[in-house]
């Protein structure tokens, strides 16, 4: 597929389900989480996804060839993946689903101000700026707020360490070397050396198996072939095709999902300060990727 300058239908469709996903996947960590020590269960989940992406490569006939010239990046993206997901699993055993939604997806923030700096097409406009403010302006409430009872300050800042490093991720498959790989090799980098750092820092973090019951396990298998191996496959080759502001800008419709799903799934209250971070957050990210008006030339 060509790669688009802007997001089509299809792309809309393919972004908007993918948030839907993502929403119902912070349920699943969270369910998972009772039956796994949160860092054992990243590791492992990585661990499995490099044995699914490795049959796919051998079932569509692609090499695994790490080619020269990106094996730093791979290394690096792998250990940006590791602490991402090392936050995010220990954010959504410490806080509620809504509230570590809300930060974690704040992550077009984040690669606004990246891409800010990196890329020299994607510079912070006057309206970016309003979007950033009022972004930041709902993290700051999300971390602050404490009216709903379920906020636990260390897991606010361990989604928000998530987010930023999600944003990192992205920025490096966008801009360093890894751009010119597939996704599916992006992404074996990154889980194929998150699984054994993940799996090694889990002995840091307490016992590794807790309540353990069916449902825990199929959590585990779900995120293993669903999540990582499928999912993060689509959303890397929707990174390859679409620009980067217009797939992420999809995001903001995750926290929204991800906030019903733990109220209507989880029974979490919804406070009035998380609605309110929800809808600045929500606003601020389709204000960071507001289409620029074209000029109209005047004859």
């Amino acid at each position: 597929m060509e790669k688009r300058t802007r997001i089509d239908l299809f792309g809309a469709a393919a972004l908007s389900g993918f948030a839907l996903l993502l929403a119902f996947n912070q349920v699943v960590i969270k369910v998972t989480n009772g039956g796994l020590q949160p860092v054992f269960f990243a590791g492992l989940r990585s661990a499995g996804a490099v044995i699914c992406i490795y049959l796919w490569l051998r079932w569509r006939g692609i090499p695994l060839r790490f080619e020269k010239g990106t094996r730093r990046a791979g290394l690096l993206i792998g250990v940006v993946f590791s602490f991402e997901f090392l936050f995010l699993f220990v954010a959504l055993d410490l806080t509620a689903v809504s509230r570590a939604s809300v930060i974690f997806y704040s992550m077009p923030v984040w690669l606004a101000i990246m891409a800010h700096l990196v890329l020299p097409n994607d510079k912070i406009t006057p309206i970016k700026a309003v979007g950033l403010a009022l972004a930041l302006a709902g993290v700051a409430i999300a971390i602050l707020s404490r009216n709903d009872g379920v906020g636990n300050l260390w897991g606010d800042l361990a989604a928000l360490g998530a987010a930023i490093g999600w944003a990192l991720t992205a920025m490096l498959a966008k801009a360093s070397s890894l751009s010119r790989v597939r996704p599916e090799i992006q992404l074996m980098w990154q889980v194929g050396v998150s699984a054994p750092l993940l799996l090694i820092a889990a002995f840091f973090f307490g016992p590794l198996i807790r309540d353990l019951e069916p449902i825990h396990m199929a959590g585990l298998l779900f995120q293993i072939v669903v999540v990582v191996s499928a999912g993060f496959i689509f959303w890397l080759w929707l990174l390859s095709v679409y620009p980067a502001s217009g797939v992420a800008s999809f995001s903001f419709l995750s926290p929204v999902l991800a906030v019903g799903l733990g109220w209507l799934m989880l029974g979490e209250e919804v406070g009035s300060g998380l609605i309110a971070a929800l809808v600045l957050v929500a606003i601020g990210i389709v204000l960071i990727n507001r289409p620029p008006k074209s000029r109209k030339t005047s004859l």
